[in-house]
This record gives C-alpha cells, structure tokens and sequence, in this order.
C-alpha cells in the first residue's frame, strides 16, 4: 500500500522511490524512463492504477520543474539532488496526456481521496503541472 504524506506531487512513497531512481540515470536513461512512466498511464485502458498515477504525476512535476520559469517548483528535501537535464519537447507531450489520464474519473489517485479538501488541492495541483506543460507545447 503505498504511503502519503501530503498532496504534493512528491510526498508519497511511490515518488520518493522515482526521485532515488533518477539520482541514478543517465540523460537517455532518464528520458525513456519518464516516457515509459507516461505510456503506461495513457495506455491503461479504463482504469489507471494509484501507483502508476502517483508515479507519473511525480514524473510530470519533475518534467515541469525543467521549464525556465517555472512555478512547479521541487522542494529539495522531496525531489533529486541535482536539476534534471534538458528534456526533448515530446515528453512534455507525453507528461500532459498522462496527467489528463490521471485526473479522469477511471484513475485510482483521482477517486481514492478520503478527504475532499484535499482531493480538491491535489487536483488543483496537478492542473497546475498540466499548465506549465501547456505552456511548452503552445509553440
């Protein structure tokens, strides 16, 4: 069962297990991981699982981190130690698919909140992860 502790994109046990994995990859490395993570959220058919979810919010907040300017900032007690690398404009594509996935009604992280406050910050959140992303694929 996977843990959380807040409603940040990172405070969960499934993001802190994403955020050591990265610490270990290589640029191409990291650029087909997020991909995966990304594909197997659009690709889930009706239901997304809470941990593929979770993962791939945490991935779509460290692919909007990457954005000059951005407001998805990562706390460094929570995200990797070193900023990511420059990432291809299609995984910026592929973060706002996966993430629109994750808010539908068929994603366990979307329904699986047991208060409302704070389903409506995370979703709030995530939007705002969806709008950075938005922002780089307006070009």
């Amino acid at each position: 069962m996977m843990g959380t502790w807040g409603t940040g994109p990172l405070q969960n046990d499934v993001a802190t297990e994403l955020v050591d994995e990265v610490e270990e990859l290589g640029p191409q490395e990291l650029i087909d991981l997020l991909e995966r993570i990304f594909q197997r959220v659009t690709h889930a058919g009706t239901r997304v699982d809470g941990e593929h979810g979770a993962e791939a919010v945490a991935a779509g907040a460290l692919v909007a981190s990457t954005v000059p300017d951005s407001p998805i900032g990562i706390n460094a007690d929570e995200g990797p130690s070193e900023p990511l690398p420059e990432l291809p404009a299609s995984l910026y594509v592929s973060a706002r698919l996966a993430l629109d996935r994750v808010l539908q009604d068929g994603s366990h992280m979307a329904n699986s909140w047991v208060n409302s406050a704070d389903a409506d910050h995370w979703r709030t959140e995530v939007r705002q992860i969806i709008e950075v992303l938005d922002a780089c694929t307006d070009h």
